[in-house]
């Protein structure tokens, strides 16, 4: 991987556990999703002003724009219900980590990368992370839901990356990539808060905190620029690979927000995290 790529995989890592970290502290994570996810889209139609050629080139582009966005809605409901049950630390190695092993799977049948001893040692590993960090024992006996939302993240974060990097594949701009499966996964978003507050609750959490929404709207925003930039100059398994140092600064995020981990969860996330170094190490 290239080192501009490299760098903008990092900054991406640690732009998504801050802005994860960001909505934890929302009393209300779901309906405060609507509100980054509208920030995120004005932000982002900003940044398509600056395209010079066309946004989706091929009807497929368009085609795997929306796919995204499909899975895109699921993963950002998910996400905020995971939130809501589990610790920050907890549900960001299931949801990062799950996904990474979904996703090397579909690599080597879909795209052709190689399987060797090192890869599959690899898998192994972030398997038995995962088990562990499932079993570390936390306060609360909603954290077994949160980490159901979590692992019901991990499948839609490895879907929409494929189809990120098959939409790019395809010619799409990064700019309006973003944008499209953003406005998909509004309306799913709203229509999600229908029986649980409605409008009103949204409008709440937005009267509540609105720096903290726009704070963490714009670095959602940033991340996901950087990791489609990084994503149009390296492979899918490479990037959300090295995306998953976000998992140790996730962790460091949750101390400082007053989380302690205990030894289980911090040894399943360096399982998770050695793991998804021996997958992504060159062949």
């Amino acid at each position: 991987m290239e080192p501009v790529a490299l760098t903008l995989v990092l900054m991406s890592a640690f732009l998504h556990a801050l802005w994860n970290a960001l909505l934890k502290r929302q009393e209300d994570p779901e309906s405060s999703m609507v509100c980054v996810v509208a920030v995120a889209i004005a932000l982002g139609s900003v940044w398509t002003l600056g395209l010079q050629a066309e946004a989706f080139p091929t009807r497929a582009a368009w085609v795997w724009a929306l796919v995204a966005g499909f899975w895109e809605g699921i993963y950002l409901f998910s996400l905020a219900r995971s939130l809501r049950y589990a610790p920050l630390g907890l549900a960001y190695t299931v949801a990062r980590g799950g996904a990474l092993l979904l996703v090397w799977p579909v690599s080597v049948v879909w795209l052709g990368e190689a399987v060797t001893p090192l890869t599959v040692t690899g898998a192994l590993v972030l398997g038995a992370g995962l088990v562990v960090t499932g079993l570390a024992r936390t306060e609360g006996g909603s954290v077994g839901r949160g980490l159901l939302w979590a692992a019901v993240s991990a499948v839609c974060i490895a879907c929409y990356h494929l189809a990120y990097k098959q939409a790019l594949g395809e010619g799409a701009q990064a700019a309006a990539l973003f944008v499209v499966p953003m406005c998909v996964s509004l309306p799913m978003l709203v229509l999600a808060r229908m029986g649980e507050g409605g409008l009103g609750a949204v409008l709440r959490a937005a009267r509540l905190r609105p720096l903290l929404l726009l704070a963490t709207g714009g670095v959602c925003t940033l991340s996901f620029g950087l990791l489609l930039t990084a994503l149009a100059q390296a492979g899918a398994g490479a990037v959300l690979t090295l995306r998953n140092t976000s998992i140790a600064f996730a962790l460091g995020l949750a101390v400082l927000q007053g989380e302690r981990p205990g030894r289980k969860q911090l040894s399943g996330a360096a399982l998770v995290i050695s793991g998804a170094v021996l997958l992504g190490w060159p062949a």
